[in-house]
């Protein structure tokens, strides 16, 4: 079933098909331009220094309800190895991994997400194939270093963490940067925090999940709404990332009833705007409410895997 009426009207408001030329692969990153991330350097006054990421383990955040993605399986190839035999020279150890590239913290690739399809700029689905992304892979995306700017919508709401299906909408992230007393600039890099992390992070996965819905067996999630997709647009936010497993509201936006993943959709097919999930924000956010600064120089580059459509990331933010 095709979207309904509204997300296609927002479709055609924040499109950014073109905007950097036919050949562009990474879309709202073209606003981490040399002087924003200059300018980004002057956020750091403490050198306070913060990891967003959720650890890669075995025991991690996917639980089998996200087919094919599989929590890290480190195995050891290699223990205390020696070239000659004589363990009083050199011996290392070396171990492999396999996992799912967005199963902890990730942000996923502008080829991630198709519709109608299209992937960003237009180009024709068939280009992701079992070889990967000939377009768009993640691995198109150099850098993604620069300013950083945390919404703590949950602590807006005056809450641990904000209610099952919540949609943020943009006057939510409007509130909260004018609460915080943070200005919003083009080329920054959103982080906003719904408060789910911490249930990760004390153990409860099925509570960090989300509720399953009887009716639809889909989680019930707090995340971001439709209209955010408008203030990311008309802000020129460069990427976007959440603490939640699945970025947008779910099951949906009210606002779109039946619309399945329209955000994933909006912002990566559309806006070409880079998006980040599973980012913990709990001991960055305790230490925003307690100095007052919501604003950090943030180094996220993802892992160059070629023709990867998403990548896992270790986010460290510097205040």
């Amino acid at each position: 079933m095709p979207y309904p009426q509204i997300v296609l009207d927002v479709a055609a408001r924040v499109r950014n098909w073109g905007r950097w030329g036919a050949d562009d692969e990474i879309g709202t990153l073209n606003f981490l331009t040399d002087e924003v991330v200059r300018n980004a350097a002057q956020c750091i006054r403490s050198g306070k220094r913060f990891s967003l990421a959720f650890p890669l383990q075995l025991n991690g955040l996917q639980t089998g309800a996200i087919h094919g993605r599989v929590n890290p399986l480190r195995t050891m190839v290699a223990i205390n190895a020696c070239f000659t035999g004589d363990t009083e020279t050199f011996c290392t150890s070396d171990d492999v991994v396999t996992m799912g590239l967005q199963a902890a913290t990730h942000w996923d690739g502008l080829c991630h997400a198709s519709y109608g399809g299209k992937i960003y700029g237009g180009r024709d689905a068939s280009t992701i194939n079992e070889h990967g992304a000939s377009v768009c892979g993640i691995h198109k995306i150099s850098s993604l270093t620069g300013r950083g700017v945390l919404l703590d919508i949950a602590r807006l709401k005056g809450l641990d963490e904000l209610v099952p299906a919540y949609a943020i909408t943009g006057d939510d992230l409007t509130a909260a940067a004018e609460a915080q007393g943070v200005d919003i600039r083009s080329g920054d890099i959103i982080l906003v925090r719904t408060g789910k992390m911490a249930r990760a992070k004390a153990g409860d996965l099925a509570g960090f999940m989300g509720e399953i819905d009887p009716a639809t067996f889909l989680p019930n999630a707090p995340g971001i709404g439709l209209s955010c997709a408008e203030w990311f647009h008309a802000h020129e936010t460069a990427a976007v990332a959440t603490d939640t497993i699945t970025f947008e509201v779910f099951p949906w936006d009210p606002s779109a009833p039946g619309a399945m993943m329209p955000m994933h959709c909006l912002h990566l097919v559309e806006m070409g705007m880079t998006q980040g999930q599973n980012f913990d924000l709990e001991a960055l956010a305790v230490d925003c409410a307690a100095d007052g600064q919501y604003d950090f120089f943030l180094e996220a580059s993802p892992q160059p895997f070629v023709g990867a459509v998403g990548s896992p990331v270790n986010p460290v933010a510097i205040k």
